[in-house]
């Protein structure tokens, strides 16, 4: 039988790797050389007045080089996996009809699940019942609501954390909404991603290597005003530390200083060992994309691979 005419979708790259690998440098780079247009893919990086501990590029990078979805939310709003496919889907059609390339850089990767794999029909936030649900955790704790879900849906209970606080929420949210297990509805086809995508992975050889630029950037980031951010979060009256945003990596453990639970000492250390486990989760999530080029950040020839990766991408025709 004859070949399949050559696969005719536009393309997308998307780079992806754990925290403090480099993603931003690597993605200014490929900016720099190729005909793209950058998309970041950030549960952090989209909420305003979130800039120092969100590691997000400053005003003259993003004048430089703009990225998508940056500063798109207030920290107070709750933001979704399926609003960020609506999103970034808007944001790849207008840069495909400008005949650019979009590239996607982050680190959640359930975004970039959600984006290329596509979402099961869900009902929307309710933002009453997610605001019952948080007033019931601050009450009886997220381990007993993780218990909970335990009980209503034990396929989704074994693969969310006990610590996932905004996913367990959101599939006890679902299943109040709907009456059906989150893990039922999530079930079905997928249709076919209208993008031919390169998949770059930064994964770090050496963990201890990584480990030593968290705690250099969160110093940094200490240096750059980490705690008088939190500060200024904190004095709004309409925010409260149950949001997604303030239970960011390295905003939850400020606040908590701020609470009085610990020292500054202390909430660093804190700070440092949650980020270390959310770069594990990372490597782990991100290691299983079978399909994707891995260039390891911590070796000086990266960058030179990753353009290599991505001018072959461009120059061969990939077939259906």
């Amino acid at each position: 039988m004859p070949c399949d005419p050559a696969d005719q979708r536009p393309l997308a790259i998307f780079l992806m790797g754990p925290t403090a690998s480099g993603k931003t440098a690597l993605a200014l780079r490929l900016a720099e050389r190729f005909e793209v247009e950058l998309i970041s893919v950030d549960s952090a990086l989209v909420y305003r007045g979130m800039d120092v501990g969100s590691a997000k590029p400053d005003a003259d990078t993003l004048r430089r080089h703009p990225h998508r979805l940056v500063d798109i939310r207030d920290p107070r709003d709750v933001y979704s996996a399926a609003e960020f496919r609506s999103d970034a889907l808007r944001e790849m059609d207008a840069i495909s009809a400008q005949g650019k390339i979009p590239l996607l850089v982050g680190g959640t990767g359930l975004y970039f699940r959600a984006l290329q794999g596509g979402l099961s029909d869900l009902p929307e936030a309710d933002a009453s019942l997610r605001e019952r649900l948080g007033s019931e955790a601050r009450a009886l704790g997220w381990p007993a609501l993780h218990a909970r879900l335990a009980a209503l849906d034990p396929a989704a209970a074994l693969r969310i954390r006990s610590g996932d606080t905004q996913r367990i929420q959101r599939a006890l949210e679902v299943i109040e909404l709907t009456g059906q297990p989150l893990s039922q509805l999530q079930g079905g086809a997928r249709e076919r991603f209208a993008w031919r995508v390169l998949k770059l992975v930064l994964m770090p050889g050496d963990r201890a290597a990584l480990h030593a630029r968290i705690a250099e950037r969160l110093d940094a980031m200490f240096a750059q005003g980490f705690v008088d951010e939190v500060c200024g979060l904190r004095a709004r009256s309409d925010l409260h530390a149950e949001l997604a945003s303030m239970r960011a990596v390295g905003y939850r453990q400020i606040w908590q200083h701020l609470d009085g639970e610990f020292d500054l000492a202390e909430c660093r250390a804190r700070a440092i060992h949650a980020t270390r486990q959310l770069a594990k989760r990372q490597m782990t999530w991100f290691r299983g994309d079978r399909d994707a080029v891995t260039v390891d950040p911590l070796d000086p020839g990266h960058v030179a691979r990753a353009e290599r990766a991505m001018a072959d991408f461009l120059a061969r025709p990939m077939l259906d």
